[in-house]
């Protein structure tokens, strides 16, 4: 594989090399510019090929959805270029700063982005904040918020996250989210109250078991629904046996290594996927800088990746990155190492960036990448599977995290 092929060459389908976009690619080793490009313009014709890929003569209907989610939705507003965390009573300057969608919008965006149907239950404020996450979703996006809802008087999340080293810490701000049954608002209730109706049919959905796995991912799972599940950092540090327990309901797993190993009180990455293995059919553990391992249980095979060596600018959302690409690998029937060799590229790419939502790449990116000469042709060689999924259409650039909201993203729809 040249350092080219991800651009040009001719997939197994037979396309024509694809001819380089007016203005070129940008500089070598850089990503491309911003630009307002619709960043799912080649969904139709990848869902079509995916489609296409998985029939297996049934009779029954398309789903309405490749991937359907639940979950919160954050204000994110990430600082960069910072040499480390400001000592107490002193203050840092930088002039890096994005402001994008977060939590489980990153997922939702890395997989639009991809070309996938996604739609989305979650909560949103009807503050200034609630409607630039809307908004931006829906419209920027192409995220179906179909089954989403505006909440009065409740503030939009935010978190806060400071970059350096590679690496981040979060400062979150959020409150309970109120009842949207009751009369009055005012008790405390969750997320999952926002589907408010049957979901959706979908090829696969996306869960984080620090919850009970809700009724109606069972019975999506019931229905034939591959369910794709994660798990966020437990506050209280005890790590219960009875988040582990919700994985009976789950297909396909993706901790990170330091969750994976606190739950599993192992004591390193490869030790914790093979207990974790024991409870799901597919386990992937992400190990940040120092790549992934996947096994799948039913057929013992396990595969490793190293990270992709870029320059990391913010490594936040960089995890739900990889998890949106193993998902694509996974509806694309690929292989188990291909599928982690895949979300890999993805999250490699989405670091170079700010935000992990607004930083996943699209299709042009990702066939763009080849001709960056950012890494050694031996590094690409590994990725020339990819190719048959670029699509013809492919926009090499899309929306990235800016320092402050655009005005027309932020009034109410």
């Amino acid at each position: 594989m040249t350092a080219g092929t991800l651009r040009g060459a001719p997939t197994a389908a037979g396309r024509d090399e694809a001819a380089a976009p007016e203005g070129g690619a940008g500089a070598p080793g850089r990503p491309p510019e911003p630009s307002l490009a619709d960043p799912c313009a080649e969904r139709g014709a990848v869902t079509e090929r995916l489609l296409a890929a998985r029939a297996d003569g049934g009779e029954g209907p398309a789903p309405d959805l490749d991937v359907f989610l639940s979950g919160q939705v954050f204000m994110d507003m990430i600082f960069t270029g910072l040499p480390g965390l400001p000592p107490p009573g002193t203050e840092l300057f930088t002039d890096g700063l994005g402001s994008a969608p977060g939590g489980i919008a990153n997922i939702a965006v890395a997989m639009s982005r991809l070309g996938l149907r996604v739609g989305l239950a979650a909560p949103f404020g009807d503050d200034l904040f609630g409607a630039y996450l809307w908004r931006t979703l829906a419209e920027q996006e192409g995220v179906d918020l179909g089954h989403s809802r505006r909440v009065p008087a409740w503030p939009t999340p935010v978190t806060v996250s400071l970059a350096y080293d590679a690496d981040r810490s979060m400062v979150t701000y959020a409150k309970p989210v109120p009842d949207i049954g009751s009369a009055d608002g005012s008790a405390d209730g969750s997320y999952e109250e926002v589907l408010g109706s049957a979901p959706p049919s979908a090829r696969a959905c996306f869960i984080d078991i620090e919850r009970p796995v809700p009724a109606w991912a069972r019975e999506m799972r019931a229905a034939g629904t591959a369910v794709f599940a994660d798990v966020g950092w437990d506050a209280t540090e005890t790590w219960s046996s009875e988040v582990l327990d919700r994985l009976e309901h789950v297909d396909v797993f993706l901790p990170n290594a330091v969750e994976a190993m606190a739950y599993t009180r192992t004591a390193s990455p490869e030790a914790a996927a093979r207990a974790l293995s024991e409870r799901v059919p597919v386990v992937v553990v992400k190990r940040g800088g120092a790549g992934a391992i996947a096994i799948d249980a039913r057929t013992g095979e396990v595969a490793e990746t190293d990270a992709l060596p870029v320059r990391a600018l913010d490594a936040t959302g960089a995890g739900d990155v990889f998890g949106a690409g193993f998902l694509f690998g996974t509806l694309a029937g690929l292989p188990l190492a291909e599928r982690l060799r895949f979300a890999n590229l993805c999250a490699g790419l989405s670091v170079r960036h700010r935000s992990g939502s607004l930083g996943a790449p699209c299709w042009g990116e990702i066939a763009a990448f080849g001709e960056s000469g950012e890494v050694p042709e031996e590094v690409l060689e590994p990725y020339a599977f990819v190719v048959d999924y670029i699509p013809d259409s492919a926009t090499d650039t899309v929306v990235r995290a800016e320092p402050t909201l655009r005005d027309d993203l932020q009034h109410s729809p």
